[in-house]
């Protein structure tokens, strides 16, 4: 048996185990503690990774809109990128960073899929079952769930169906931004995950805890020296086959894009935001689809 094979049998246990979970409830006398975990890859030029690409993952608590606690390990993922099967790449290092906080928080906040799913438990679950803990899988996109975009104020929701099965929501978190993905994990519900990202989403997009994470983990690689770009360009593929070299910073930002002059007149403007991690190339590849 392969090793994806492997992981697909392990997923449908753990997704049965998850029915029978005994659900998290809100803490009645204190706020809760919010984890938050996130993976940086240092993505080379073309491709959607592969197995030993180094990578940082950070690690944080949040409690009362602070970081309580924080942790950031180095190391490198132990499998090719792969929709649905994250769990064979990043999951170690994941769980490293989780247990190097120290301290164990009320629910953790993971980027990646929980319940959205082929098999009903993505990485988001996979981590809160090793790690005992209750997670919530917070993403720019859904993998394979649907359903229509909520309204335009802060808090609205609109369901993430698996077929007829509701395994999270799209929740609107800031005005005219993006609504977040958002999915049930391992003891959360969907009604819980979404209140716990409306109850940390503070002024950003991004919920507080993995918003810390993340910005941990970026710039935890932008030192590291072995990272592809901490800051200079990146070469990005665009839908019709044409690369395009984009300039980033330090913090992931992307500052220009500069297309070759034969393929500019060719470049629609629905192809653009493929360099900023919202299509299939490598960049941006891992950064909301599990």
């Amino acid at each position: 048996m392969s090793e994806a094979e492997s992981l697909e049998a392990l997923q449908r246990r753990l997704a049965a185990l998850a029915d029978g979970a005994v659900p998290w409830r809100w803490p009645e006398c204190r706020p809760p503690r919010v984890g938050g975990v996130f993976a940086a890859p240092f993505r080379g030029l073309v491709g959607l990774g592969t197995a030993a690409d180094p990578a940082t993952a950070a690690a944080v608590v949040v409690e009362e809109s602070a970081v309580v606690k924080a942790a950031v390990v180095t190391g490198t993922f132990t499998a090719s990128y792969r929709p649905g099967y994250l769990a064979l790449r990043q999951l170690p290092l994941l769980e490293r960073a989780v247990r190097a906080l120290g301290v164990e928080p009320d629910v953790l906040l993971v980027n990646a899929t929980g319940r959205d799913h082929p098999r009903h438990a993505g990485l988001a679950l996979h981590l809160g079952v090793l790690l005992g803990v209750p997670t919530v899988g917070v993403t720019d996109r859904p993998l394979v769930a649907g359903g229509a975009l909520p309204g335009p104020a802060p808090g609205d929701r609109s369901e993430l169906l698996l077929g007829e099965e509701v395994v999270g929501f799209r929740v609107r978190t800031a005005f005219a931004a993006r609504p977040v993905c958002v999915s049930a994990g391992w003891r959360t519900d969907p009604e819980m995950a979404a209140r716990i990202v409306l109850a940390t989403a503070g002024p950003g997009r991004t919920p507080a805890p993995l918003r810390e994470a993340r910005h941990r983990a970026r710039e935890a690689r932008s030192r590291r020296p072995d990272s592809a770009h901490p800051s200079g360009s990146a070469a990005v593929g665009l839908e019709n086959g044409t690369s395009v070299r984009c300039a980033i910073d330090a913090s992931d930002t992307i500052t220009a894009v500069r297309f070759p002059p034969m393929a500019a007149p060719f470049m629609g403007s629905r192809q653009v935001p493929q360099c900023f991690g919202w299509g299939p190339s490598r960049w941006g590849a891992e950064d909301g689809e599990r």
